[in-house]
């Protein structure tokens, strides 16, 4: 069998820091811009998510790191699907929705109850995505993000 096209969904290690922040460098640069708070915790993945008891996952395919999210941890059971970017060489290999299927696997393998994420009504592929997998609109607090016009969560059993 040929693994070379196959998308594998590999965790975060200390040697891959920087793919993080350079896919949502790309996807942030396209669509809206670098917010403080993203270069903050793109900068230091290691110490604003990891240490701080979040996940972050990279799709690899054929040998590159194609895409990336993240589980920021907010209480035990309750965690943000944030920093979600696939590369634009990679659209339609279905990246984003190995990465989703990854995540919820994790939610359910560590008792997760709650998945939140943020995005903006004009990336449809997203909240298309985002709806396939059950996430409903729920009220939007202010000042998360300036590009964040709506907030998603799934409830999971």
């Amino acid at each position: 069998m040929n693994t070379h096209n196959i998308v594998e969904i590999i965790p975060f290690s200390s040697d891959l820091k920087d793919p993080i922040k350079t896919l949502n460098k790309e996807w942030l640069q396209k669509y809206f811009r670098v917010e403080e708070k993203d270069e903050i915790v793109l900068s230091n993945p290691q110490e604003e998510i990891i240490d701080k008891g979040g996940m972050i996952f990279y799709a690899k395919y054929n040998n590159e790191i194609l895409g990336t999210v993240s589980l920021l941890k907010i209480d035990n059971t309750t965690f943000e699907l944030s920093k979600m970017a696939v590369s634009d060489k990679a659209q339609g290999l279905g990246i984003g929705n190995k990465l989703l299927v990854h995540c919820l696997a994790v939610a359910e393998e560590r008792n997760i109850k709650r998945l939140f994420l943020y995005s903006n009504t004009k990336l449809l592929p997203a909240i298309h995505l985002y709806e396939k997998f059950g996430f409903v609109e729920i009220p939007l607090e202010d000042g998360v993000y300036e590009r964040a016009d709506i907030k998603m969560e799934k409830l999971l059993p």
